[in-house]
């Protein structure tokens, strides 16, 4: 038997539905190892094909979408032909209710979320697009290994045409700050701290409010060529702007919001979408 291996195939970006934490931005790094018998040109499968396939496979199936464990405590499920309504309960009694085309979600076969229940609910599907001598697929998904100030956001881009309109998808991202041309931890942990596990939206997106036993929510909605989507989601896991939350957006978001607390100062801001890809704000 011989082995074929892809590291660093593709990034997905995602948000799921934590117990604890809430809805949580998240990004993994995707390596896959093929198994079975050599065709009749001497290889198991061209790369080329591998490459397109598989990340054709899993963007289709995970990327730019809520992952939700349909086993989880706290997970209600209410499905209509065009719609699908999750009503979510975190262990401290936070509730959030996601409303949004099927295609918006994707739900794993488990009692949670991670890397490793991910990778297995998705293998069998990428088993099936490969040809027949490939017999086993091997899939690991991985967080980027940062050494620095990093935050998990979620977000929704109701003006993208793409996925990045869904309203409840995210990353796991790198923030960098310099001041006058030195690069700050300081600032680069502040933002960081300040935005841990955070749902960035735009302020033209609220539709209500709302109070339930003690807790103040908030209700995003917006329509987007996938559908409607809408999101009651605890204020206190939301930090809203004025403008769409694109990263380059952020980023000048940030340099200004660092601007006003250090007028003298020029900042310069590295915001990270993900793995490897940001946009940089100076000002």
């Amino acid at each position: 038997m011989q082995a074929l291996f892809v590291d660093n195939l593709t990034v997905i970006d995602f948000a799921y539905f934590h117990p604890e934490r809430g809805i949580v931005g998240e990004s993994l790094i995707l390596d896959v190892e093929l198994f079975g018998e050599l065709n009749d040109e001497g290889m198991l499968f061209d790369f080329s094909f591998v490459k397109k396939r598989i990340k054709s496979c899993v963007d289709s199936l995970v990327d730019h979408k809520f992952l939700v464990a349909r086993e989880q405590p706290g997970v209600e499920i209410s499905e209509s032909p065009k719609q699908l309504e999750l009503t979510l309960k975190t262990t401290n009694g936070d509730l959030y209710r996601h409303t949004s085309p099927h295609q918006a979600v994707y739900f794993v076969e488990d009692s949670s979320v991670n890397p490793e229940t991910i990778a297995t609910s998705i293998e069998a599907a990428i088993k099936n697009i490969l040809p027949d001598n490939v017999t086993r697929v091997g899939l690991v998904l991985r967080a980027e290994n940062i050494n620095e100030s990093f935050y998990h956001y979620s977000h929704g881009l109701k003006k993208h045409f793409g996925d990045c309109q869904r309203i409840a998808h995210g990353h796991r991202s790198k923030i960098k700050v310099w001041e006058n041309n030195t690069f700050s931890e300081t600032w680069s942990a502040h933002i960081a701290d300040i935005w841990k596990d955070i749902y960035l939206a735009t302020q033209e997106d609220i539709d209500d409010s709302e109070t339930i036993d003690g807790i103040d929510y908030w209700i995003f909605q917006y329509h987007a060529n996938q559908g409607m989507f809408r999101l009651m989601i605890p204020q206190s896991r939301c930090y809203i702007i004025k403008t769409d939350t694109t990263v380059e957006l952020i980023a000048h978001y940030l340099a200004h919001y660092l601007k006003g607390k250090r007028p003298e100062s020029e900042f310069k801001v590295k915001a990270f979408e993900g793995v490897d890809k940001g946009a940089i704000a100076v000002v």
